[in-house]
């Protein structure tokens, strides 16, 4: 037997190139042995060596967790009794780490106690040995459970391509009509402002159904779907076959007038599809009346950007409905209109900062392994002198128009950062916290050292803070993005993309972009055990991210049925009213200290039924 190294480093076996007809395919797989007794470490070791394995030695539970995160072996093999952290515990940490999620592991014990068996099974553990056990044996589960593994992982690889193909396809095209998303859209937007002669203009239409709601709660659901589809029929009719259509929302469309040879007029355009839309369609032998509103900008005009152009549009749109709905209206500013009560507001928003009127909400995030808290997101609020708390909805686009959320956000940051301190001076659990990045936020030149200061000036660990960010935030200027998130990430803070999938997701930005977790929106989970293409997406999207080794978190979860399904496709994280609505400081606070937990039933924990 060789000499051991030192015990603070990890033990490396040196490769002999012995034929071993237990030797694995990959020869080169490495193994690390958790195992507080030397002698017996020491033999494990040289078996592995003689195995063609490279072998790592781990003196205890902790050192094993550490080398297992550093190291990522490709297969673990653990003492059950030890002192300090017992190989369930081990089993239980690397369970809660993407990067150590799926990787085989054998425990080792002395007992062959059922019960023993059953909790470490349920914990996801591969096999069991018991002590003592022979060369052929050790070597025996090794090579089958890396063969099954290697086998999942081929099967994995093809499912993973698969889903991205079938993601890909979903963020681009609408389930229902078969049109092209708002991802789509913009894509085409680009190629053809690119093309466009400077001496010709690009209009681009949207369509809104009005009352829409109020006929699609007399239809109900299916009824709802037939009309969508016999509305685009009818506008498919109405266009180019160079015109790019896509669908927004449930019952908006958006049109670009490709420019060709012939300049057609927009005007023409707009009046035949409101003629078109105005025929009642025919569902069930029922006559259903369609009234629809259309508004138009153009670029250069304006706007050079589809979302500019979309704003406009859409501010035409509102106009046109407000002079009674079945016309079209064209974007001008002095349509733009600015009320009273929103100069008011605006007024009363640059002065709530220095008179101290925002408050900071938290809502728990819960990890689905044992159902506790590991972190929240802030939110700000506004308690306003007068009108009482306004909603995040009325005030955000205003503090984003006027240009005061990026000073609202930099205090929201400090403010967070300095509450988990706190938390933690107080002797309460760690936990993150993930903060809202604006699109000015994270365009301001001195971001970093902002950033910096704020960490310094809070004394907190960057470990502890998670930047969020919106995909519209990155996607303007993907280059500048990609060196602003490496600054970050430089830090030691934590990056997570927020809202995946509702506006522009591009499968291309999760490789391009150094994410560390992926949040799952609202619109994926709702119904998700009866929308087959929510249910389709999320399943996709969580295995995706697993695969890309992101942690998850789904967004807005409410019901029982929906934490079960998100439990079973193993996602990580979940955030939602089920468990809390966002609270006070002093709320989360109370929370902590009586270690609310969220109720998971065990058949849906993280066990051997759900493990890959």
């Amino acid at each position: 037997m060789r000499e051991l190294l030192p015990e603070e480093k990890p033990i490396k076996m040196s490769i002999r190139p012995i034929a071993n007809s237990m030797n694995y395919k990959n020869n080169m797989k490495k193994i690390l042995v958790i195992e507080d007794e030397e002698i017996v470490r020491a033999n494990i070791l040289e078996i592995l060596e003689s195995g063609s394995f490279e072998a790592i030695g781990a003196k205890n539970g902790l050192q094993g967790v550490q080398f297992a995160h550093q190291q990522v072996p490709d297969l673990i093999v653990c003492d059950i009794t030890m002192p300090e952290l017992d190989g369930y515990g081990v089993l239980k940490l690397l369970r809660q780490n993407p990067l150590t999620l799926t990787i085989p592991f054998i425990f080792l014990t002395a007992r062959a106690d059922k019960n023993e068996i059953r909790e470490g099974m349920e914990l996801g553990a591969d096999d069991y040995l018991t002590k003592p056990f022979r060369r052929k044996e050790l070597l025996g589960a090794i090579s089958a459970r890396l063969e099954k593994d290697a086998a999942y992982r081929e099967r994995y690889a093809i499912a993973l391509e698969q889903y991205k193909t079938e993601l890909n396809y979903s963020l681009h095209y609408d389930e229902l009509t078969k049109l092209p998303t708002q991802l789509l859209l913009r894509e085409k937007f680009q190629e053809l402002y690119r093309e466009t002669p400077a001496n010709q203009t690009l209009a681009i239409m949207l369509v809104g159904l009005d009352r829409f709601e109020q006929i699609a709660e007399a239809l109900g659901h299916a009824g709802r779907d037939n009309l969508i589809q016999e509305v685009v029929c009818r506008l498919i009719g109405s266009v180019s076959f160079n015109d790019t259509m896509a669908r927004l929302n449930t019952n908006q469309f958006a049109i670009i007038l490709a420019p060709g040879e012939e300049e057609r007029d927009s005007q023409e355009v707009a009046a035949t599809i409101l003629d078109t839309l105005n025929q009642p369609f025919g569902l069930d032998r029922h006559e259903i009346p369609v009234i629809a509103s259309i508004g138009i900008a153009t670029a250069p005009h304006d706007g050079d950007d589809l979302d500019h152009l979309i704003a406009h549009a859409q501010t035409a749109l509102s106009h046109a409905r407000k002079l009674g709905s079945n016309q079209y209206q064209f974007y001008t500013p002095d349509i733009q209109g600015v009320s009273l009560e929103k100069l008011t507001l605006e007024a009363s928003l640059r002065h709530a900062l220095e008179r101290c009127e925002f408050l900071v909400y938290y809502q728990p995030q819960v990890e689905l392994l044992e159902g506790r808290i590991v972190g929240a997101e802030a939110l700000v609020r506004w308690q306003h002198p007068e009108r009482g708390l306004v909603a995040p909805g009325e005030f955000i686009p205003l503090a984003e128009e006027s240009g005061l959320i990026a000073p609202i956000g930099e205090w929201v940051l400090r403010e967070a950062c300095q509450q988990v301190k706190r938390w933690q001076a107080n002797g309460l659990p760690a936990v993150s916290i993930s903060v809202n990045l604006s699109f000015r936020q994270f365009n301001q030149p001195d971001l970093i050292r902002r950033l910096v200061h704020i960490l310094k000036e809070t004394s907190l660990d960057a470990a502890y803070l998670e930047l969020e960010l919106t995909e519209s935030v990155l996607v303007q200027n993907v280059e500048a993005a990609k060196r602003r998130l490496k600054a970050i990430k430089a830090q030691g803070v934590k990056i997570s993309l927020d809202d995946f999938g509702t506006g522009y997701s591009s499968l291309k930005y999760l490789q391009q972009f150094p994410f560390d977790t992926l949040k799952i929106d609202r619109c994926f989970v709702r119904n998700i055990n009866s929308d087959t293409k929510n249910a389709a997406l999320t399943t996709a999207i969580i295995s995706m991210a697993r695969g890309l080794h992101l942690n998850v978190v789904a967004e807005g979860v409410e019901t029982q049925e929906e934490l079960t399904f998100l439990c079973q496709q193993r996602c990580n994280t979940m955030q939602g009213y089920l468990f809390s609505r966002p609270v006070s400081a002093d709320e989360f606070e109370e929370m902590l200290r009586r270690g609310k937990t969220l109720s998971i039933p065990k058949s849906d924990r993280f066990g051997n039924s759900f493990f890959f």
